[in-house]
């Protein structure tokens, strides 16, 4: 016999991953600057963050993240993501991650399909672009 399913929280169902020189700090980073909220860290036998989640308040979706580990089959190289992240207030977002030190690639601006949105580098040179364009 099986115990129905009775847990209705919104489970992300797309993660992105990445991997970082420095976990530990871009994790600070993403929480402060952008919102996220770590929901995990699991860390190797040398200290290194091995595995971390973190979701995006503002809706069902997360990124996963590590410690740069080369060879390792899901091994991505550092500052080579991109990613667009829904928000409903863009303009604060922006001066809000501006104010953590993230890179200002473009500021806020309205695009030709009624967007609000801006693009931004983390320390690690990734790209985020966030914006109120939901999708079609």
């Amino acid at each position: 016999m099986s115990t129905p399913h009775t847990d209705t929280t919104v489970r992300p169902r797309l993660w992105g991953t990445l991997q970082a020189h420095d976990a530990a700090a871009l994790i600070d980073f993403y929480t402060g600057a952008f919102g996220f909220t770590a929901t995990a860290r699991h860390h190797d036998a040398d200290g290194r963050v091995a595995h971390a989640e973190l979701l995006w308040p503002q809706g069902a979706g997360g990124i996963m993240l590590g410690d740069h580990a080369p060879g390792r089959a899901w091994s991505r190289e550092p500052g080579t993501a991109g990613f667009y992240v829904v928000t409903a207030d863009p303009d604060a977002l922006h001066a809000r991650a501006a104010d953590h030190g993230a890179q200002v690639v473009s500021p806020p601006h309205t695009t030709g399909h009624g967007s609000r949105e801006f693009t931004v580098r983390d320390p690690e040179g990734n790209l985020w672009a966030f914006g109120d364009y939901p999708g079609a």
